[in-house]
């Protein structure tokens, strides 16, 4: 996939710190931006690319949660 994309999730019985909101939402950017084949969208497709991210990122908060990872308020 994305190389740039980094592992969210610590590994299990890691004392590493759980992903920011930054980091979840940089990750939700580099999807988007991978699948949608452009890098800035155009402004005809911003409203589009903005929700994709923002809806990538609550997705990615809901998973981690759900795989038992502590996470920072969004």
């Amino acid at each position: 996939m994305c190389r740039s994309i980094k592992q969210l999730r610590p590994p299990k019985g890691s004392d590493l710190p759980p992903a920011t909101d930054d980091e979840i939402t940089a990750a939700a950017l580099q999807f988007v931006r991978k699948v949608g084949g452009y890098r800035k969208p155009s402004s005809a497709n911003q409203t589009a690319f903005d929700a994709a991210v923002e809806e990538i990122a609550e997705a990615t908060h809901r998973y981690l949660h759900a795989l038992g990872v502590p996470a920072h308020a969004h």
